[in-house]
């Protein structure tokens, strides 16, 4: 029997999902980092359902800074910024729509001034690594009247900002697809979100290892992860001992090579595929 889940409900379980995933050179349930921990991102996943649940009520930027200021408050460090940042737009189409680039670029449409002021705020609170300074549109400075201006600002740099110029495209046409695709093809929901992980690092880079380590870094991760999908697929020897020699790999820097931006569009694609039914249980 299908299972049907409040918005909140999808936001949470799509954050513990993405969390406990043992993903290459991130935090998961057997690996933690000195300043950032599971636990940390078990206890965000439950302060940002209340948020994204009232989204379609409140905008996109009240919804995200109404997440991070829930998070900050029990977190010490920057968890969620990316995924409120994905959630907020699909958790504001209507709840009787299917989530389309259509549906999704029509919210981004509407949004205003206010939502650009609050999302602005919601990144100051979250501090997100990397972030360093632009000519343009620096989120410490004043906020434009336009959010859409200032993602196409750092759509180059950043991929959950490209998400908004593309109304999602990436998010719902390739990473949900592939998620689906892995359970269809029996594979663990674990090894999907690892597989698809991998293969989003592939093909599209990872813009928090740039913007943290430089492009030269992040293209070897790419290549990296190009390696790994040529060794096989889940359940052979020769993938999991590439899938492990990466994993190395990105952790081998104290942690600076973690694939955050990608493991954030990972965790908004399980949201659009728990909210449209797509991925029913065991979630496993």
């Amino acid at each position: 029997m299908s299972i049907s889940l409040s918005i909140g409900q999808c936001a949470t379980l799509a954050c513990l999902l993405e969390a406990a995933a043992p993903k290459v050179g991130n935090v998961h349930r057997g690996a933690d980092f000195e300043d950032l921990t599971f636990n940390d991102f078990a206890i965000s996943s439950v302060a940002i359902a209340p948020a994204i649940e009232a989204a379609a009520e409140t905008g996109v930027g009240r919804a995200v800074y109404a997440a991070v200021a829930a998070t900050q408050a029990i977190v010490p460090t920057n968890t969620n910024l990316g995924m409120a940042l994905l959630m907020a737009p699909l958790a504001a189409v209507p709840r009787q729509e299917r989530l389309t680039t259509t549906r999704v670029g029509h919210v981004l449409s509407t949004m205003n001034a206010d939502d650009c002021r609050l999302v602005y705020q919601a990144i100051c609170l979250a501090r997100p690594g990397g972030l360093g300074t632009v000519e343009s549109m620096d989120v410490s400075g004043e906020p434009p009247t336009d959010l859409l201006s200032a993602m196409r600002a750092a759509a180059d740099r950043d991929l959950v900002a490209r998400q908004y110029i593309d109304n999602f495209q990436l998010v719902l046409n390739d990473i949900r697809p592939a998620l689906v695709a892995g359970r269809e093809q029996g594979w663990s929901l674990t090894e999907t979100i690892i597989q698809a992980h991998v293969s989003l690092i592939a093909r599209q880079g990872d813009t928090l290892i740039a913007r943290k380590c430089g492009s030269d870094v992040a293209r070897r991760a790419s290549a990296y992860a190009h390696q790994v999908l040529a060794s096989g697929k889940p359940g052979d020897e020769t993938y999991h001992a590439a899938l492990a020699d990466f994993d190395f790999w990105l952790r081998s820097d104290g942690n600076r090579r973690n694939p955050g931006t990608t493991a954030d569009l990972i965790a908004g694609a399980l949201f659009a595929a728990l909210r449209d039914g797509l991925l029913q249980p065991p979630w496993r």
